[in-house]
């Protein structure tokens, strides 16, 4: 058991095993996944590294997630809606971010939309939030890795009512993690500390 003098936490501390050993996961998995995010702008955040991270691991973008930060206007939704093709070729000359034309212009794309979504229910949170029974988070019991699926019915709903719209790279699996990376649902084990 951990004492606040201690000065090394407990090694059999039991985290997800998803996030490993790498501090910034660590940090990551602790302070981020799975905690309920009603914030449009924190919610735009990860629907731009979401959509970055289609076929590649989180933790590759994590790593350029600062990166991110600066290449998309510290992720403001008005700024980047307003991106045009010389900010297009900017981006991709960019070694920060993933560059990839389909997924600039994907980001660029989802913006403007991302926007007509708050001008229709007030908030791009409202929108996504009001999937879920109540608009509270789904806390799933998790007693094993194995056990997380990689979409849900919800998450296909999501998905469907978001590719009706025009959004880019947001398929149901990409829409699920965006659901777990924003708190819409609890998949931490249920002997996680981050729980």
């Amino acid at each position: 058991m951990q004492t606040p003098n201690s000065e090394h936490p407990t090694p059999n501390l039991t985290r997800c095993s998803w996030c490993g050993t790498d501090p910034l996961y660590i940090k990551y998995h602790d302070e981020e996944w799975g905690k309920p995010v009603y914030d449009d702008k924190t919610l735009f955040e990860f629907l731009i590294l979401e959509g970055a991270q289609a076929g590649l691991s989180w933790i590759t973008i994590l790593r350029r997630r600062e990166s991110y930060r600066k290449a998309f206007a510290d992720f403001d939704v008005t700024k980047v809606a307003k991106f045009n093709e010389q900010d297009v070729e900017r981006l991709m000359q960019d070694e920060g971010i993933i560059r990839n034309r389909l997924k600039v212009n994907g980001a660029i794309t989802n913006a403007k939309l991302f926007i007509e979504i708050q001008k229709e229910f007030g908030s791009f949170s409202d929108y996504i939030w009001g999937f879920l029974p109540d608009k509270k988070p789904i806390l799933n019991q998790v007693t094993k890795m194995g056990d997380v699926p990689a979409r849900t019915e919800i998450s296909d709903q999501i998905s469907k009512d978001m590719k009706k719209r025009g959004f880019k790279f947001f398929g149901t699996t990409i829409c699920y993690a965006h659901m777990q990376a924003t708190g819409m649902v609890n998949d931490h084990l249920v002997n996680c500390i981050a729980r």
